[in-house]
């Protein structure tokens, strides 16, 4: 069973959808239909895209059904080789088909009847933030977006959190990935990397692991398809293919970046608001942290949002 983290709203549909990427791989998602639905009629639509490790079923189902309620067409994904969708390996990462799976999306909404294909927005999570960012860049059908605690995973994978990998660990990590992809080309099953969020955490584990454990592996955020962790080998390519270089090539579409105001990660959201051109807006939300927002509806900023999406989606 899909084992849904929260309770369908009364206010809104979800229909169980897929769609194909350009890599030919079968998407999974979950459309999300406002209740007073006309399908003569056209919508806003709006694509979220999980957090880095998580599926439809979480935040960012929980996104997609907020802004549905408001009256946009929203659609939840789970990313390539992860969740529902295909692919193989399981739990592959990839800059390259994370965004596309973006764009894949765009095709998917932008064929539907009831869509204004000059009103299509994103929404990223987490990693999916720079994913998001990435495919707007090059994908002009999306016309403003927005992320959520954004991740750069490109920077992290190379750089270690908060920058602080020197060359040699650099250098030491890259090793490792070449000793497993030997491995692996010899006939082994492929290795994953240890859960970003850890079971059995107590006082003294590391507090940002922690904060992921107490999400994704307690009953509040518990998904099977959500294991947190992704192939060894996957980290080679992300070393290799930044995100979020030429940012201010989506000007004049508009970005949100919206952070926790206590946010491990918040470094990433000020860096890229920094790189990108206008229109553009930092926005903190007070006395939150960065899993804050994957769930916390009462945190969230769900107004900020559809103002957002209602302001830069009209036509």
């Amino acid at each position: 069973m899909p084992n849904y983290i929260f309770e369908l709203s009364e206010k809104v549909s979800r229909k169980t959808v897929s769609f194909i990427n350009r890599y030919g791989i079968n998407i999974a998602a979950d459309l999300y239909l406002p209740k007073d639905f006309n399908e003569s009629k056209k919508y806003a639509a709006v694509i979220i895209g999980a957090p880095y490790g998580g599926v439809k079923e979480q935040g960012s189902g929980i996104y997609a059904q907020n802004m549905a309620a408001r009256g946009f067409v929203a659609l939840a994904f789970d990313p390539s080789f992860n969740g529902y969708s295909g692919g193989e390996p399981r739990h592959l990462s990839s800059p390259d088909l994370f965004v596309e799976d973006f764009s894949a999306a765009v095709d998917y909404v932008g064929t539907r009847p009831f869509v204004d294909r000059m009103q299509i927005g994103a929404i990223g999570m987490c990693g999916s933030g720079g994913f998001a960012i990435s495919a707007a860049k090059v994908d002009r059908r999306i016309k403003a977006v927005a992320t959520v605690s954004m991740y750069d995973i490109a920077r992290a994978e190379r750089n270690g959190f908060k920058d602080s990998f020197t060359e040699e660990d650099r250098n030491r990590k890259l090793d490792a990935i070449a000793e497993q992809r030997y491995a692996e080309f010899e006939g082994n099953p492929p290795a994953l990397t240890d859960r970003g969020a850890p079971i059995g955490f107590d006082d003294h584990t590391d507090p940002i692991g922690r904060e992921f454990g107490e999400f994704y592996s307690t009953p509040r955020g518990y998904h099977p398809n959500s294991i947190t962790a992704f192939t060894v080998t996957s980290s080679m390519s992300f070393m290799n293919f930044p995100l979020l270089t030429n940012m201010k090539s989506i000007s004049p579409r508009p970005i949100l970046f919206i952070i926790g105001e206590h946010a491990h990660s918040r470094y990433f959201s000020e860096d890229a608001y920094e790189l990108a051109a206008e229109p553009k807006e930092l926005y903190i939300v007070p006395n939150a942290g960065h899993v804050d927002l994957y769930d916390k509806t009462d945190a969230i900023p769900f107004d900020k949002l559809e103002a957002f999406f209602n302001e830069h989606l009209s036509n």
